[in-house]
């Protein structure tokens, strides 16, 4: 079992009473209030690991979360709609969908959790200087988090800094450049209050140097892109450029040597992992993805992902010397190890072609993810089978290394200077370690920006495919509206559902209607949405 401090305070944050109600007319001996909350080592730290326990949220990168948003992409079905993931996918999702408030509401939960900490830690009578400055670092990176999913769904969102008052709740929305340029602030200002690494396993899931960096350099990369980036602002690109090459230039990451083992319990924390979820397999204290892979099949894979990978020479099926073989066969090496298909082995079974195995249930589309799951082709015991909602151990990467190559190539590429030194440090050494062995698929490819651009978003597909990545690719890229609408299949081609994507109306979410009650000063809704 991973031994984990972050996740043993966990504990601690039910007995945190300082967010209900009290007597404000005397102090209380029977439990804390916020003044007194704040004073003592154990509580503080407690409310620190209430700053982290708000990503588990199901809006957020809890439950099955990553799985679902791979769903509204044309990677993946969610058949059960669950949390409105599929409203989101066919473009019928409304103002009172619980995705739309939820993610917001969660969001802004952990806002406050930290900024309660930042206001009142300085107060705190046993903790060294050293140690608060630790645990404001800790709560700033995972502010700028926050503010990172807010600003990407919704754009303009209020800036709150302060701990909760009533003001705030009539705040109108900051724009959001202004946020993202917060968030760039505050990253440069934490980063060099973190560590390197942390050498204590009692450590892992905190925030280190590298996190902070790589987390600005996607908010630079976000910026720099077609959506948010419309003037094509050439020095924005730059910026994203330099950032992620702050992190490649710290020296502690390198692309983990299994592509497969990468997502599994044996490869956590490993020198790929930059910032993960901490999950363990106990209830509650997990993810869902064991059970949403094995059982539920509401993140269930489509034909358009299995037909996107490309064959072993990096070809198109129609111009490969092996597009004459057989359906599942020689193809991009990261097939195999990502998607469960009729005819595969699994959990002890061969797929079946209509999907309706002994231990588990490929019926929606014919395929599964494997990422992120302790299943593979051998078969599971008893205990295993039996993992339920929230209860899958391995860790979620929020960043991980390759992502911070792909964004260093994407940004290298839109400035015109995607030489070979770069490719073979980014694509190529992606490749390689996903299994590809042929020269054709490995060798620099040359060519224009616009070649070089297609072959960049095939493989942020392909290597993040499972992960939760593409939707918000394909937004930040504003080719939504030509790559999420059009009819999804099975595997073996029988259609679905088709699906629309409103270019007008759909890059950016909604403020829900239970916002808009609340603050009126919300108003207007995002484009496309009334008031």
């Amino acid at each position: 079992m991973k031994k984990n401090k972050i996740g043993k305070l966990l504990l601690l944050v039910a007995t945190a009473s300082f967010l209900g109600s009290c007597d404000l007319t005397v102090a209380p001996t029977d439990r804390y209030d916020q003044e007194s909350f704040w004073l003592g080592a154990k509580t503080a730290q407690a409310g620190l690991v209430g700053c982290y326990s708000a990503l588990s949220n199901q809006y957020l990168y809890g439950n099955a979360s990553v799985l679902w948003e791979e769903s509204a992409s044309p990677n993946a079905y969610n058949y059960d709609n669950r949390l409105g993931w599929n409203n989101v996918a066919l473009g019928t999702h409304t103002t009172d969908i619980a995705l739309v408030n939820g993610r917001w509401s969660a969001a802004y939960t952990g806002i406050g959790r930290c900024n309660a900490l930042l206001d009142n830690i300085d107060g705190n009578l046993d903790l060294t200087v050293l140690q608060i400055a630790q645990m404001k670092a800790e709560a700033r990176f995972l502010r700028a988090l926050f503010y990172h999913l807010l600003i990407s769904y919704y754009g303009d969102v209020p800036l709150i800094t302060a701990e909760a008052d009533i003001a705030q709740g009539s705040l109108p929305r900051t724009k959001r450049e202004e946020v993202a340029q917060f968030i760039v602030r505050e990253l440069d200002e934490i980063a060099p209050a973190l560590p390197i690494r942390y050498l204590d396993q009692a450590d892992f899931g905190r925030p280190t140097r590298g996190a902070a960096l790589s987390l600005k350099a996607k908010v630079l990369l976000f910026e720099a892109s077609p959506l948010f980036n419309a003037d094509a602002d050439r020095e924005k690109w730059r910026q994203a450029a330099d950032a992620a090459k702050s992190v490649i230039d710290l020296g502690v990451y390198s692309l983990y040597p299994n592509y497969r083992t990468l997502f599994s319990a044996a490869a956590e924390n490993s020198s790929e992992s930059i910032f993960d979820i901490q999950f363990i397999n106990e209830p509650n204290r997990g993810s869902s993805f064991d059970v949403t892979i094995r059982q539920y099949g509401n993140a269930a894979p489509l034909l358009d992902l299995v037909q996107s990978y490309v064959m072993v020479d990096g070809k198109q099926q129609d111009e490969s010397a092996y597009g004459e073989s057989d359906t599942y066969e020689n193809r991009d090496p990261r097939f195999k190890q990502t998607i469960v298909y009729p005819g595969s082995t699994f959990l002890g079974e061969i797929v079946r072609n209509d999907g309706n195995n002994t231990n588990f249930k490929v019926v929606q589309t014919g395929f599964a993810f494997k990422k992120y799951s302790i299943y593979d082709a051998g078969a599971a015991t008893t205990a295993q089978i039996q993992i339920g909602d929230n209860m899958s151990e391995i860790n979620y990467m929020v960043l991980r290394y390759a992502d911070i190559l792909m964004m260093y190539a994407e940004a290298k590429n839109e400035l015109g200077e995607l030489s070979e030194d770069v490719w073979n440090m980014t694509v190529r050494s992606i490749r390689q370690r996903a299994g590809f062995s042929l020269q054709s698929a490995l060798d620099y490819p040359g060519g224009d920006p616009s070649k070089l651009r297609e072959l960049i978003r095939y493989e942020r597909r392909i290597e993040f495919a499972g992960e939760g990545y593409y939707y918000n690719d394909v937004r930040r890229w504003r080719t939504a509206e030509n790559v999420l609408s059009g009819t999804i299949r099975k595997h073996d081609g029988t259609p679905i559902i088709t699906r629309t994507f409103d270019a007008a109306r759909d890059y950016w979410w909604p403020i829900s209607t239970t916002q808009m009650e609340l603050n009126p000063n919300l108003k207007p809704n995002n484009p496309g949405w009334g008031q």
